[in-house]
């Protein structure tokens, strides 16, 4: 079965900044989709229990003031969030997630933050980001979630809305797939692996382009869906204010 021929869980989180190790989650979502039809949906507002900088506040809308008197506690938040996606793996649902490696290197980083079980083996993972950068890489143009949604004609209603960003993740996934025959066919598994080599190589080539440029000490990661070395590995294998690629 082709990775896309079921449901799909689209994850996002909106965040105080753009450090998945250091950033907090402020608000997150899992939204089940199948066919273009949501089946399920899970929010949540969380107390970071730090302050959030303005600039992130005016990304994603929610104040410090709106968290501390209308959020729960993030322990609680993050180890929800985790069990949604654990849940999703475990009924053979793939988690969507576009520029994954930000959200769920965050989210366990919160994890281990407050003393919860970490993750866990992840995968499969689906990140529109990395496929699309592999299967377009000389398209000219911003790869944040908007401009992509433009590209692949998906409306996005709401940015940086965590629900709304989740399902247009879902969208954008599958309208690649219908777009790219060799991404349509691969099972959730292939394409989890493909997704880990096609990361490492664009982080090389970025890398190596900011060398190029001057910086001699220039450093990027190569970890897929989890920046490698901060927090335990998955098995086998332009920026907003709140999320790297949005």
């Amino acid at each position: 079965m082709t990775w896309y021929g079921g449901p799909l869980a689209g994850f996002d989180l909106e965040t105080t900044g753009t450090d998945p190790l250091e950033a907090r989650i402020v608000t997150a979502a899992v939204v089940e989709a199948e066919g273009g039809t949501v089946r399920g949906r899970r929010t949540w507002l969380a107390d970071p229990g730090v302050l959030i900088p303005a600039q992130a506040s005016a990304v994603h809308g929610i104040s410090s003031e709106r968290a501390a008197a209308e959020g729960r506690p993030v322990r609680e938040v993050a180890a929800e969030v985790a069990d949604a996606l654990r849940d999703a793996w475990a009924r053979g649902v793939p988690v969507v997630a576009y520029n994954a490696a930000f959200d769920l290197t965050l989210l366990s980083a919160e994890l281990e933050r407050h003393g919860l079980p970490p993750l866990g083996p992840l995968g499969p993972v689906v990140d529109p980001y990395t496929i699309d950068r592999a299967v377009d890489r000389y398209r000219k143009g911003k790869r944040t979630l908007e401009a992509v949604c433009g590209e692949y004609g998906v409306i996005l209603d709401g940015a940086h809305q965590a629900a709304a960003d989740a399902l247009a993740a879902v969208h954008v996934a599958t309208a690649i797939a219908a777009r790219h025959a060799a991404v349509a066919a691969l099972t959730a598994e292939e394409l989890h692996a493909r997704q880990v080599v096609w990361y490492a190589e664009w982080a090389e080539d970025f890398e190596a382009f900011l060398r190029r440029k001057g910086n001699a000490d220039a450093s990027v990661d190569r970890g897929w869906p989890l920046r490698a070395g901060s927090v335990p590995r998955a098995a086998g294998a332009d920026a907003s204010a709140t999320h790297p690629g949005r």
